[in-house]
Parts: C-alpha cells; sequence; structure tokens
C-alpha cells in the first residue's frame, strides 16, 4: 500500500512539474503573428501580379488533343523496335542519366573532400564550395544551351550537361556526409599503428558507402526526369520527339511518349526507393 501510495505521489509531482513548465513556456506570440502578417504581405503582393483571363479556344483545344492522346496513345510507337519509336527513346534518355549520374558521382568526390572543413583548412574549403554554388545556381537548361553549341546538338551534350549539373548537388550531399564521419574509429585505427591508406580503407569508406550510393541513386532519379527536359533544347532523348509531336499536334504520338515516361518513371522510381532503403535500414 505504501508503495502505491509513493507511485502517485510521484505522479502527481510529474505532473505539477509538467504544468508548472508549460506555464513558464516562452511567450512568443508577437513572433508568430509577425510571422503571419510578413506570410500574408508577400502572398498578397505575389497574388497581384497574377492576371488570369480564362482559357484561349487554341488552349482548350491543346488541352482536349492531350487528353485523347492520352486515352488513344499510337501503340505501333509505344511498342516498336525502330530508333524513333518509344522503347529506343527511352533506352537513350536511360543512357544520358546513367552516364550523366556516373560521371558527375565520381567528379564529385574530390570537390567533397576538398570542400570538407574536417579535411582541409576553412579558407580553402570555403573557395571550393563557393565553386560548387556557382556550379548549382546555374540552371540544366542554361548549361545545355551553352555546351550544345560545344558538342552540337546530341545524347553527348544532354551527358556533359548532367554530368556538371551532378556535381553540385552530389558534392553538397557528400560534404554533409564526410563532415558526419565518426573520427573516434580514425582515432582508434592511428593509435593500432594502422597506415594512411589503412585508416581510409577501414576506416572512412565503410562510412561513407551507403551515403555516397544512396545520394547517387537519388541524384540518377532527378537526371532521368531531367534527360526529358534537356530534349527540348537537342540534348538528345525523348524530350525532342516529344516537343516535335507537340508542336505538330500529333496527339497520340504525345500519348505513347506520355505512357512510355509514365511506366520508365515509375520503375525507376520503386527500384530505387527499394535500393535505399536497404542501404540505409537494411530491409
Amino acid at each position: 500500500m505504501a508503495e502505491k501510495l509513493e507511485k502517485i505521489e510521484q505522479v502527481i509531482d510529474e505532473k505539477l512539474t509538467a504544468a508548472e513548465m508549460y506555464a513558464r513556456r516562452p511567450r512568443k506570440w508577437w513572433l508568430y503573428t509577425l510571422i503571419v502578417l510578413i506570410l500574408a504581405v508577400v502572398i498578397s503582393w505575389s497574388g497581384s501580379s497574377l492576371s488570369y483571363t480564362g482559357m484561349t479556344s487554341t488552349g482548350t483545344q491543346v488541352a482536349k488533343g492531350v487528353v485523347n492522346g492520352i486515352t488513344h496513345p499510337d501503340m505501333q510507337l509505344l511498342f516498336g523496335t525502330g530508333d524513333t519509336d518509344v522503347p529506343y527513346l527511352l533506352l537513350q534518355t536511360i543512357a544520358i542519366a546513367v552516364l550523366g549520374t556516373l560521371f558527375g558521382a565520381i567528379l564529385a568526390i574530390p570537390f567533397a573532400f576538398l570542400a570538407s572543413t574536417n579535411i582541409l583548412p576553412k579558407p580553402i574549403a570555403y573557395l571550393f564550395r563557393v565553386v560548387i554554388l556557382l556550379i548549382r545556381t546555374i540552371p540544366s537548361l542554361v548549361w545545355a544551351l551553352m555546351w550544345i553549341r560545344v558538342t552540337g546538338p546530341g545524347a553527348a551534350c544532354g551527358v556533359i550537361t548532367q554530368s556538371v549539373c551532378s556535381i553540385g548537388m552530389i558534392s553538397k550531399m557528400y560534404i554533409t556526409a564526410i563532415e558526419d564521419l565518426d573520427t573516434r574509429i580514425l582515432e582508434s585505427l592511428d593509435a593500432m599503428g594502422c597506415t594512411p591508406f589503412q585508416k581510409i580503407r577501414y576506416g572512412v569508406i565503410p562510412q561513407l558507402t551507403a551515403s555516397f550510393i544512396s545520394t547517387t541513386i537519388y541524384r540518377f532519379d532527378i537526371n532521368l526526369k531531367d534527360a526529358t527536359t534537356l530534349g527540348i533544347v537537342g540534348a538528345g532523348g525523348i524530350g525532342a520527339s516529344l516537343v516535335q509531336c507537340l508542336n505538330s499536334r500529333r496527339w497520340a504520338m504525345v500519348g505513347s511518349f506520355v505512357w512510355g515516361l509514365m511506366v520508365l518513371v515509375l520503375i525507376i522510381e520503386f527500384a530505387s526507393t527499394r535500393v535505399r532503403k536497404k542501404l540505409a535500414r537494411g530491409e
């Protein structure tokens, strides 16, 4: 009985303590009110620049055409084996994304190590971070328009563009992984008399491998979608054919390209999600 009373008293004391802590919570209603007012002003200012005059007759026809194309795709184009059919163009798009991601991931490794503050002095690391930031600030379409003047239209332009764009994002993710390294493992290996190569082999690589692979797969998802967009400016892939069909209003062909893209993205998304879960949680 005494033990039960002690437990009841302990629970009451905890509740009182929680109530006291809640009563002493910081009063920041003025800050929250200010944030709401700022958001309201920004939203109203942004909305003032919008002007909707309704859909034009041409826009309505295009929308109907796209819907009709998706519901009635060109089956011969969708399952054909020629170099202008959907399967071939999808394989070309995948190839551009794979090569762009692979080259970008490899080139991002030295950038990431050189931009990590726990590897190099801060002034040097910040210098390389500025370079990475400059790469990231330029959109992929602008990179494609610049490289297309060098390589000409085609898949090569898409690969180079995606490689350069991948460096910016992958390097940033790599830097986070490198700076989160458990240095105690390296200190233990150093105390055991391991060589620098052995410390990298057994102390650094095992900690970074899963994070690096997961980041690369995530970037591949992005590059696969970007490869379609880059085709608009002539950087290879299925995007160029899709734009041509849209401009000529061949809706059945548009529907075939859209269905091919949707199926491809779903398959890649499912596979990449499974791989990332396996790496992160071992599921």
